[in-house]
């Protein structure tokens, strides 16, 4: 598994001393991931992430993973705010919300989606182990602003290989 690079301006440094132990999961809410490559690099949006995942499970890194990428934006979690210093943001090509509302269903994510996700996942993990017991959604830690990954998100996928929220 080796990742697109494809970087984003949108970034800067974490705190001193700060380093990741939360994964925070997106949707892109956009139609495709070209469309959403061009915004999450646009220097105007003022978002990015760390990676993004397409559906087919293509994954596209956007931002160093030592650096503070802009995804989470006003964030808690546990306790902690600015949730950005200390996460690592991957966002899952799908479109999201706007999709729902127009067909009245969400769309699914695809398995070599989940399955890119995963090994991902378990990669990010032997560098920072504490995603483990910390990888959680945009709606977690922005509650009443954000809804992603949505209610359509396959939690129980994650947790049986082993990453959970606590």
């Amino acid at each position: 598994m080796k990742p697109i690079w494809h970087p984003s301006p949108n970034f800067n440094d974490r705190p001193p001393l700060i380093h990741p132990d939360t994964v925070v999961l997106h949707y892109t809410d956009m139609q495709s991931a070209s469309v959403s490559l061009q915004r999450l690099c646009d220097p105007l949006s003022k978002v990015s992430c760390h990676y993004l995942i397409d559906e087919d499970g293509t994954i596209y890194q956007l931002v160093d993973l030592e650096k503070r990428a802009w995804h989470a934006g006003v964030s808690e979690w546990k306790g902690r705010s600015n949730v950005n210093h200390f996460s690592i943001g991957i966002e899952l090509q799908n479109p999201g919300y706007e999709y729902f509302k127009e067909h009245g269903f969400w769309s699914p994510y695809p398995f070599l989606q989940y399955q890119a996700l995963i090994n991902l996942l378990k990669v990010l993990k032997k560098t920072y182990p504490a995603i483990v017991h910390n990888t959680i959604g945009h709606s977690d830690v922005a509650p009443e602003r954000k809804i992603d990954p949505g209610p359509h998100f396959n939690w129980d996928l994650l947790e049986q290989e082993g990453f959970k929220k606590n």
